[in-house]
């Protein structure tokens, strides 16, 4: 070839800028998991200290609001990208996933119950736990459980979030219609359940109800969604309303935690007088707000540039948001050994429970790292 040939121009596309993924949500969903965690272990004396005893909202909060915002990124696009009906079929694989982790969790949950036999005090774990109705008629447990009739506490969370994700082809076909449609309805379906309607039965024929009513709880799963999608603005900085919002937590805590709560016969009193505005079942007004104070702190105190997020711990905490899904389910589980485990080590131990703990947490890190090494297909490099 002629060294002075002419070689014909090529145009190369510059290459799509990459989304950078705001680690605040990566990070504040793996505090939630490990939060998470201690909540669940049985009479665990650190649950009396976790943060989340200090006010009137907790780590499920947190749960339902990032997922809603990690869901907006994981799904709301492919509706974008792809149409109405292959964002449907995504989502409804992901119902689909999360439909067996359920029933996994389930079966290796009442395993773990059934080969502990029974508590110190002679009682049955399993009965310890509500789960009457599964010695009792087996068969109808079953069959009511995986139907979600029966939906026994401690495995009511991932049922309620079925449902969640059941409600996004709806809230996106709204949002087509007008972008303030979805946002509208999902408050009005709020404001019903507070009425005493929307009750999801789902105590195996004991006529109680859906410990998470799916119809409250989505106002906050979908404000996180619609935020993250742009239809609610982000909350402007406010001088006074970061003060209100501060002034309104710390002011809560003698009518929240346990430790004022029950040595004060004024707050026990207040406590308890509040109790229809703090019900977790209804998502109750006072959780909202209580939530919307932290929220609304953390947003403006800890930018994604802050240092906190960057730290090596940190890196270690955001694999574990990552990996919600399989930490969640792992921490279900693990939570009914771990009570197991402080029922023969006891609870005033200092020693012992800081050493259950810190095992359990320690596991915990151990799946989120074990499920990203999976996710990443090392034996496709």
């Amino acid at each position: 070839m002629r060294s002075d040939a002419v070689v014909p121009a090529v145009t190369v596309a510059a290459p799509a800028k990459a989304r950078v993924r705001d680690p605040r949500l990566d990070f504040f969903r793996g505090y939630g998991m490990y939060v998470i965690l201690i909540a669940h272990i049985p009479l665990d004396p650190w649950d009396f200290w976790i943060p989340p005893r200090f006010g009137f909202s907790d780590s499920t909060e947190i749960f339902v609001f990032l997922s809603g915002i990690a869901s907006a990124i994981a799904f709301g696009s492919t509706f974008d990208r792809r149409g109405f009906w292959l964002g449907l079929a995504r989502v409804a694989f992901r119902i689909w996933q999360v439909y067996w982790v359920h029933v996994g969790v389930f079966v290796a949950g009442v395993a773990v119950l059934a080969a502990a036999g029974t508590m110190p005090g002679g009682i049955s774990y399993l009965h310890d736990r509500n789960l009457d109705f599964l010695t009792a008629s087996p068969g109808a447990a079953i069959a009511q459980f995986l139907a979600l009739v029966w939906v026994p506490n401690y495995f009511d969370i991932l049922p309620m979030y079925l449902v969640l994700l059941a409600m996004m082809p709806v809230m996106l076909a709204l949002e087509k219609l007008d972008r303030k449609l979805p946002i509208a309805v999902s408050a009005a379906l709020w404001l019903a359940v507070q009425t005493g309607a929307l009750d999801l039965p789902g105590e195996g024929g004991e006529q109680q109800n859906w410990f998470f009513n799916p119809f409250a709880w989505q106002v906050l799963f979908y404000t996180g969604f619609f935020l993250k999608r742009g239809a609610i603005p982000a909350p402007p900085r406010s001088r006074a309303l970061l003060v209100a919002a501060g002034v309104f937590l710390v002011g809560s805590i003698p009518f929240a935690w346990k430790g004022i709560v029950d040595g004060s016969d004024f707050f026990g009193a207040v406590f308890e007088a509040l109790e229809p505005i703090t019900d977790k079942t209804r998502f109750a007004v006072l959780r909202p707000l209580h939530f919307a104070a932290i929220a609304y702190l953390a947003y403006h105190f800890v930018p994604p540039t802050s240092r906190l997020l960057h730290a090596r711990f940190a890196g270690v905490v955001r694999t574990v948001g990552q990996q919600s899904l399989a930490v969640f389910a792992s921490s279900i589980v693990l939570a009914q050994i771990l009570g197991v485990a402080l029922d023969l080590t006891g609870r005033t131990d200092v020693a012992a429970v800081a050493a259950v703990n810190i095992a359990g947490l320690a596991v915990l890190t151990a799946v989120a790292f074990t499920a990203a090494w999976f996710k990443s297909a090392p034996w496709k490099a």
